[in-house]
């Protein structure tokens, strides 16, 4: 089967494409049999002391709005809302991909590009019924999707909206677009309720983990969570459109003098399946504490040409192919074709 004007490696020949008239977000079929009310319940009782949420296990019980290394207590705090046309193509498609940016994180990388929001809280923060709002304005704008940008920490403050969402009129696949710095017992009540999972799988060793990070355990913990996003929902799948309503779309930021980082990250995604979609990206510069910061020297530069074709031959030659790559045209993405 082909699906015309959309890439092989996005539909695969038909094999993981998914009739739009067949689809129906997992959240929604979740409310219908009354499983999303329990799931809220089981999802707040994590932020109880101690917090399990991801795998910091802070010893503190957001409940009462005390936080730990995330900094977020009883309700998420909102950095940005909009339609964001930068992301993947298969989510941004011509109205853009509904991206909501949660303001702190739980991890404390040292290059981040969005210091502003992950280190320094900018933000406001929302109530559940305002959470839900802002997911259904972003549907109403015509967005694809809903993506749920660096949710870690916020997974039950997430799920406490959805049933207010869905009563709203909410009906467009759910994005979990994650640093795959996640614990299981948040997947666990995820499970059945997001259709995409997007995990950044950042670096492969303890060492650099430890020292870009700040957090050696990293590794691991994005390990068992993508083997479990992977579990749950599969090799990615799209609609006649190309644009992606299940499944798990790989991210990882290539990095200067990292590439055997990026060869591990990429072999290991090959043997749990060659079928991955992966997106290699090229956007690292030195941001945060890695610009002119003389403890940071050596990834205080661009990732060159080089470095990024050697990723592509890694991807490659370990049997991945569903690598992506823009393919919409300017007209088509803003209706003029």
């Amino acid at each position: 089967m082909a699906v015309w004007g959309v890439p092989r490696e996005v539909h695969g020949g038909g094999r993981f494409l998914i009739p739009r008239k067949d689809f129906a977000p997992a959240y929604l079929k979740a409310f219908e049999e009354g499983r999303l009310r329990e799931k809220v319940e089981e999802a707040l009782s994590h932020l109880a002391s101690p917090c399990r949420v991801c795998p910091r296990g802070c010893r503190v019980n957001r409940l009462e709005n005390a936080f730990g290394v995330c900094r977020t207590g009883r309700y998420a705090r909102v950095a940005s809302a909009f339609p964001h046309f930068g992301e993947e193509d298969v989510l941004r498609g011509w109205g853009g991909s509904g991206t909501i940016f949660f303001s702190w994180c739980n991890l404390r990388c040292v290059f981040c590009q969005n210091f502003e929001v992950s280190q320094m809280g900018e933000g406001e923060e929302l109530t559940p019924k305002e959470l839900a709002r802002l997911m259904v304005r972003l549907q109403e704008m015509g967005c694809h999707n809903i993506n749920l940008v660096t949710p870690e920490h916020v997974v039950p403050q997430v799920v406490e909206a959805l049933p207010l969402a869905v009563e709203m009129g909410l009906r467009v696949p759910l994005v979990y677009n994650t640093s795959a710095y996640d614990s299981l017992e948040s997947l666990g009540v995820l499970e059945g309720l997001v259709d995409v999972y997007m995990p950044d799988f950042k670096l492969w060793s303890p060492g650099p983990s430890r020292r870009y990070l700040l957090a050696p355990d990293y590794p691991e913990a994005a390990r068992r969570a993508i083997a479990e996003m992977h579990r749950q929902v599969g090799e990615l799948k799209v609609d006649e459109d190309g644009l992606a309503v299940r499944g798990v779309l790989v991210r990882h930021l290539v990095m200067p003098g990292l590439l055997e980082e990026t060869e591990a990250i990429l072999r290991w995604l090959a043997e749990l399946s060659r079928d991955t979609y992966v997106n290699l990206m090229d956007q690292y510069y030195p941001a945060w504490k890695a610009k002119g910061d003389p403890r940071y020297r050596e990834i205080g530069r661009k990732v060159g040409p080089e470095e990024m074709a050697a990723a592509w031959r890694m991807a490659r030659s370990l049997g991945l192919w569903r690598l992506d790559r823009r393919w919409r045209g300017v007209g088509r993405v803003w209706g003029w074709a």
